[in-house]
C-alpha cells in the first residue's frame, strides 16, 4: 500500500526550471563554478535573528544580516529591534508596548534564544559560513552575482543594501537546479577536522538530525589575504563585490598603518600609491602590493533548519559575555524628548517675539 503522507517541509526540496535568460546564464555560472571550486571551507558559525510572524506562514523572515560572531550579539540587536519598535510603533498604555518591554526586561537578564510578543516568534538563529576552493584557489566573485562595478569605491557616503535582511527561510520555497543540488551537497556538512573540540564536533554531528534541512542565503562578499596555507578573510560581510573592493581601498589607503605594526612611512605611502591606482583603474578582484596578495572573496552561508524551523545556538558555540540592559526605561526617554521639544518650541517662541519687535516677519519653520 502507498504511502500518502505529505512529506515535511523541513525535508521538502522543491526544484523548479526557469527558463528566462537570467536564470540560465546563472545557473550556467553555477555550474562553472562547482567545476572550477568542487571544495568547501568552513569558517565557523555566525548567528543572527529571524520572526515567524502570521504574514509568513510557515517561514522565518530574517531581520538581521546573519554576520554576527557570537550568540549574544544576536541577541542584543534583538533586544534593540524589539525596544525601538516599541518606541517607534506604539504608545503609551498600549498592550503591545507592555509586552514588547516585558521581552526586553527578559533579554537584559536571560540568554534567551527564543521568545513571542503577541502572535510574532522571535529567534536568534545559527549558520555556517563557508567558501569554495579548487586548484585555482578560492572563488571570487561570479559574473552573475550582483554588483555595481561602475561606482567610485572611494565613496564613502553611500550605504550599502544588505540582501539578508528581509530573505524568509522556507525549506520547502522552490529553487533552480543548481541551487537545488548544491543544498543536497550540503546536508552531510558538519565539523570534522581533529583541531576542532570533540564536544563541537558531536554537536555538529548531533545538528545533522535535529535540523536536517539545508537553506543557502544570499551570497556575500569580502576581502582576504593570502597566507602561507590559507587564506585570512580581513573584513565583515558586504553585499556586493564593489562594496568589498571599497573595504579593501579603505583598509589600504587608511587602515592598514594604523592597525598593522612596524608599517613604515614608505610602505604606508606604498600601500596608499596601490589603493589609488585601485580605485582609479577597472574593477579588479586581486591586488598584490609589497608581496602581499590580497583577493575579493566569495562567502556562502548555510542555516540548517528542523521540523520548528532554524536552528539556533548549540550548546558548544563561543559566547563569552551575557546580557545586558541596553536601553533607558522608554518611559524615561520620552519624558526628556517631551522635555526637549517644550524647551525648542519656547525658544521658537522666543526667537519669533524678538524678530517682532525688530520689526521684522518670524522666519517659518515646517
Amino acid at each position: 500500500m502507498r504511502d500518502h503522507r505529505k512529506t515535511p517541509r523541513h525535508l521538502t526540496i522543491t526544484v523548479i526550471r526557469r527558463d528566462d535568460p537570467v536564470s540560465e546564464v546563472t545557473e550556467q555560472d553555477t555550474i562553472r563554478a562547482a567545476g572550477r571550486y568542487p571544495n568547501i571551507v568552513i569558517r565557523g558559525p555566525v548567528f543572527g535573528f529571524a520572526a515567524q510572524a502570521p504574514e509568513d506562514g510557515p517561514g522565518w523572515r530574517l531581520l538581521s544580516d546573519v554576520s554576527d560572531g557570537f550568540p549574544q550579539h544576536s541577541r542584543d540587536a534583538l533586544n534593540s529591534h524589539l525596544w525601538f519598535r516599541a518606541k517607534d510603533e506604539t504608545n503609551a498604555g498600549d498592550p503591545l508596548r507592555e509586552q514588547l518591554l516585558a521581552a526586553v526586561a527578559r533579554l537584559e537578564t536571560e540568554p534567551l534564544n527564543e521568545l513571542a510578543v503577541g502572535e510574532t516568534r522571535y529567534r536568534v538563529v545559527r549558520g555556517d559560513e563557508f567558501a569554495r576552493v579548487g586548484s585555482e584557489g578560492i572563488e571570487g566573485p561570479r559574473p552573475t552575482d550582483p554588483d555595481d562595478p561602475g561606482r567610485d569605491i572611494g565613496d564613502r557616503c553611500r550605504s550599502p543594501r544588505c540582501r539578508t535582511t528581509g530573505f524568509v527561510i522556507d525549506h520547502a520555497k522552490a529553487t533552480g537546479v543548481m541551487e537545488s543540488i548544491q543544498r543536497m551537497e550540503l546536508l552531510p556538512l558538519r565539523y570534522r577536522a581533529p583541531r576542532i573540540p570533540q564536544e563541537v564536533r558531536e554537536d555538529s554531528r548531533r545538528a545533522l538530525r535535529t535540523h536536517p534541512g539545508v537553506v543557502l542565503l544570499p551570497a556575500a562578499f569580502t576581502f582576504a589575504e593570502r597566507k602561507q596555507a590559507s587564506w585570512e578573510p580581513m573584513a565583515g560581510l558586504h553585499p556586493t563585490p564593489q562594496d568589498a573592493r571599497a573595504t579593501l581601498y579603505n583598509y589600504l589607503a587608511e587602515f592598514l598603518p594604523k592597525l598593522e605594526q612596524d608599517v613604515s612611512p614608505a610602505d604606508a605611502e606604498t600601500y596608499a600609491e596601490a589603493a589609488e591606482r585601485y580605485r582609479a583603474g577597472p574593477p579588479r578582484d586581486e591586488l598584490r602590493v609589497l608581496g602581499r596578495r590580497f583577493q575579493i572573496i566569495r562567502v556562502e552561508r548555510m542555516i540548517r533548519v528542523g521540523p520548528d524551523g532554524p536552528e539556533p545556538p548549540r550548546r558548544t558555540d563561543t559566547d563569552p559575555y551575557g546580557p545586558m540592559r541596553l536601553h533607558p526605561p522608554l518611559a524615561e526617554v520620552e519624558r526628556r524628548e517631551r522635555r526637549e521639544q517644550r524647551e525648542r518650541s519656547a525658544q521658537r517662541e522666543r526667537n519669533a517675539r524678538r524678530e517682532r519687535r525688530r520689526g521684522r516677519r518670524p522666519p517659518t519653520h515646517g
